[in-house]
């Protein structure tokens, strides 16, 4: 304490809550990262009560050392949250009522930190390089001055970024990234410089996330939109019908793809071919006739099996595939038929739509989420991504490829990436995905800045929870920068973490063997879906481990 000044260090599993005093960072907490990865910690701090200040002054802070330049340095903003959990959630909640709670990360300009008067905040520090020369054990200061400029607070901070350099990702991990978001948000047209300056910043920012793989709108995806309406339009292909037939542009998809390729993502998922959560229509597709502007063509008011959709795919599809082989390996190229099919009517108007484009899909994987293991063990969907509350009987009998997801229900018992969760329960994710052994990771929200279904847009400083459809941090994990920058979340970076875990398990596994990789996260062999760990100290001993073991020969 400094001048009725409070400071506790804090590592980045914390969630520093404004009337709650904070979990110091234990003893034998190191902050590590390999080549390329944040070290991340906090510092809370809580200014006194004090009356005499009418309009509070900022503090600032700033880091001394030889890595100074290597960090960067944001306050960690609260956000309203009015849905954390559902009535009856199980205990692995850290907030289940209503109010204001940690979350966005907002570039600190200058050091400049808030001074909300008797109340805890924090600053987050992200240390990283890519650069193998200034690996090693650094030495930084923290220090931070009051709003007359006098120093309240010093501390030493060590931080190790090691000289290793991890393997890529081996699995997938996908997030669908909403273009239209992008453009409502912004007020932007869609496909302006200005929009493709977005797309570029904001795919960047789901690569730092850890995603290998995004959602490509080749037409306006039919997802999370309420019926017989529709999203704007960001269909990446050009449609033309002419008297002879289709013509098809594809300039804005191979812009799409340089820019995948140039922020390292390397796969692609094309938008579902079928509209959710039953396949019963197709798609927003507009085309363009007669050299007209672009009008609707297809949507709510075309069956699936509608002859004239066929009739489009059976252009549209190998020509798509072309591109696509010509740019891409298609041994990371995915197609979709509809996203979460259920019950029995579910799986038979799945298996309509599914057969108007079988024969076109031939040499193409094809995988769509689903709950129900009857979806694929009728054949109807060979590789599955299936919630991570339903998995087990997957695993059991395990499909040759499978990948899990999570997402608005999946509330009780299962790691996920809420708000009102622990830190720890969003990391959980990457020892499950590697102890399971299973190929891929998938979730829908990345940056869905709507209500349920779509049916307007939000303000997501002021709504995190989709107008109180879903739980707080499931619609998105990154916040729009009011310069156009993302803004990361709490959620943003240590889903990162989770990936990093991942990838340092794998190069354990290539360096000493399945079964090391595994001692290291799963001595017990015990590790499910259902059982994520939420005490922090344990992914930090494990990373401690990871790094031993990838230290020595």
């Amino acid at each position: 304490m400094t001048a009725n000044w409070t400071f506790v260090l804090c590592d980045a599993l914390a969630k520093v809550h404004p009337a709650r005093e904070p979990r110091a960072v234990s003893a034998d907490t190191r902050f590590q990262a390999f080549l390329g990865e944040n070290a991340s910690f906090q510092l809370a701090y809580r200014p006194p009560m004090d009356h005499e200040y009418r309009e509070p002054s900022p503090a600032r802070v700033r880091v001394e050392g030889d890595a100074a330049d290597l960090v960067t340095v944001s306050c960690v903003d609260l956000v309203p949250c009015t849905f954390l959990a559902r009535p009856g959630h199980d205990d692995g909640y850290e907030f289940d009522q209503p109010g204001l709670y940690p979350d966005v990360l907002r570039p600190a300009a200058d050091g400049e930190l808030p001074v909300l008067f008797g109340s805890w905040s924090s600053v987050w520090f992200d240390v990283s390089t890519a650069d193998a020369a200034r690996a090693g054990v650094h030495e930084l200061t923290v220090v931070v001055t009051g709003p007359d400029g006098s120093e309240l607070y010093r501390q030493a901070v060590t931080v190790e970024l090691t000289g290793v350099e991890l393997p890529p990702l081996g699995i997938v991990s996908s997030h669908w990234m909403h273009l239209d978001a992008l453009a409502d948000h912004y007020g932007v047209e869609v496909f302006s410089e200005e929009h493709w300056g977005l797309v570029d910043r904001f795919m960047a920012s789901a690569a730092e996330m850890g995603a290998t793989s995004l959602l490509a709108p080749v037409w306006t995806p039919p997802l999370d939109t309420a019926v017989d309406t529709y999203r704007t339009v960001v269909q990446l292909i050009d449609i033309a019908e002419t008297s002879d037939g289709y013509e098809f542009g594809f300039d804005r998809l191979r812009r799409w793809l340089e820019l995948c390729r140039r922020n390292g993502i390397v796969g692609v998922e094309v938008a579902h071919l079928f509209t959710q959560w039953g396949a019963e229509k197709t798609p927003g597709i507009v085309v363009r006739r007669n050299g007209s502007e672009p009008e609707r063509v297809f949507g709510w008011d075309v069956d699936a099996t509608d002859a004239r959709y066929r009739t489009l795919l059976e252009a549209l599809l190998p020509a798509l595939q072309a591109v696509l082989d010509e740019e891409w390996d298609r041994e990371h190229v995915v197609f979709h038929v509809s996203d979460e099919p259920s019950g029995e009517k579910g799986l038979a108007t799945y298996l309509a739509a599914k057969a108007v484009v079988d024969d076109l899909l031939k040499g193409w994987t094809v995988v769509d989420a689903l709950s129900e293991y009857s979806f694929y063990t009728s054949g109807a969907v060979p590789v599955p991504i299936v919630a991570t509350d339903h998995v087990e009987p997957f695993l059991a009998q395990r499909p040759e490829r499978l990948f899990v997801y999570y997402c608005v229900s999946q509330d009780r018992d299962v790691a996920n990436r809420f708000i009102g969760m622990p830190s720890a329960r969003n990391r959980a994710i990457g020892h499950q995905l590697f102890a399971s052994g299973v190929d891929g990771f998938l979730h829908w929200g990345f940056n869905f800045w709507y209500t349920w279904h779509a049916t307007r847009r939000i303000d997501p400083f002021r709504d995190t929870a989709a107008g109180g459809a879903f739980p707080s941090g499931d619609p998105f994990a990154v916040y729009p920068g009011p310069d156009g920058t993302p803004w990361p979340s709490i959620r943003h970076r240590v889903f990162a973490q989770a990936m990093w875990d991942y990838r340092a398990l794998q190069a354990v596994r290539a360096r000493h063997g399945a079964e090391a990789a595994l001692d290291i996260v799963d001595p017990e062999r015990n590790v499910r879906f259902d059982r994520p760990v939420l005490e922090p100290d344990h992914y930090y001993a494990a990373r401690r481990r990871m790094v031993e073991a990838l230290s020595r020969g």
